[in-house]
């Protein structure tokens, strides 16, 4: 037995084929698939959500890599600006009034991953952070375009403001108040994403906010 099986072998509650009949883990797996699930169950601590466009990963990756892009998917960012020269921006989030809400984006041009560090009120503490990544369509699909995936996690910021002082009123709803409709919310964002991708990728109109407006 190799060294990594003992070891193995002695982590209790594994699932493994050495320790588990297939028959009883496919019983097993059947009864514990359900034809519906609870909301909580779905999204209590993760939010993702995923869909096709047809369009290059390359050209989807470099349109989430905009700052720009923002203030035309999202339903209500607004008004982006650079604070300095860190690559730190702050804009207005009109779902809340007049809300400041600042971003740094950590790209990764070789993984085609696009990560938005975020957060209302202030820009130090940017822990609202939504995780992209552009998939090649032809690998997982078999068809020309892209697969975006893209997941929230539920930091216990979103329980409560841990920077009330900062809000513009103390009556401001949070952002955490919205958690049970992140997924309805961004599959309307992810809709946008694919809409204007689309449009131009088949017009052949230059795909960033920057390219479009000569910046």
């Amino acid at each position: 037995m190799r060294a990594s099986e003992t070891e193995l072998s002695t982590i209790d509650g594994l699932v493994r084929v050495e320790n588990a009949p297939v028959g009883e883990v496919l019983r097993s797996v059947k009864e514990n698939t359900k034809d519906s699930y609870t909301h909580e169950e779905v999204y209590g601590d993760y939010c993702t959500l995923q869909g096709y466009v047809d369009a290059p990963p390359r050209d989807v990756y470099e349109y989430l890599a905009d700052m720009k892009s923002q203030e035309e998917y999202t339903y209500s960012v607004r008004d982006l600006e650079p604070v300095d020269d860190t690559g730190l921006y702050v804009g207005w989030d009109r779902l809340s009034g007049n809300t400041r809400i600042y971003v740094r984006i950590e790209a990764n041009p070789q993984a085609l991953t696009v990560d938005y560090h975020a957060a209302w009120d202030q820009g130090e503490d940017l822990w609202m952070i939504y995780l992209f990544r552009v998939v090649d369509a032809r690998t997982v699909l078999k068809r020309p375009g892209s697969v975006i995936l893209w997941t929230n996690c539920h930091h216990p910021y979103y329980e409560k403001n841990p920077y009330p002082e900062l809000a513009p009123s103390p009556d401001r709803p949070w952002v955490g108040d919205f958690w049970r409709e992140f997924y309805a919310g961004h599959k309307v964002e992810l809709e946008n994403i694919k809409a204007i991708m689309e449009h131009r990728h088949h017009r052949g109109i230059p795909i960033t906010p920057s390219a479009a407006s000569g910046a």
